[in-house]
């Protein structure tokens, strides 16, 4: 039996800001693990790697407005700290 990655309690330590920013960011993390998961097969955050968060901000997001882009990005630079990983997204 595997437990389901709790993605709040990871993100936890790196939150900051109001409730309603936090529960964004909880959000989108979220819908980004649900993705990325499905097409790499990335179980946890952990196991993230560059490209594949590249991938989700270029191609996924690739019909969003910029500002949503722009809000993911943000959410994939607490990822970044909170696993202690240099990812350059641009």
């Amino acid at each position: 039996m595997t437990a389901e990655f709790d993605i709040a309690l990871f993100l936890r330590p790196v939150l900051k800001g109001a409730h309603a920013t936090q529960q964004r960011h909880i959000r989108q993390a979220e819908k980004m693990h649900e993705v990325i998961r499905e097409r790499w097969g990335c179980a946890t955050l952990w196991s993230w790697r560059e490209k594949h968060v590249r991938w989700f901000l270029r191609h996924y997001l690739r019909c969003s407005a910029p500002a949503t882009v722009y809000y993911y990005e943000l959410t994939a630079g607490l990822i970044c700290c909170r696993t202690h990983k240099a990812w350059l997204v641009e």
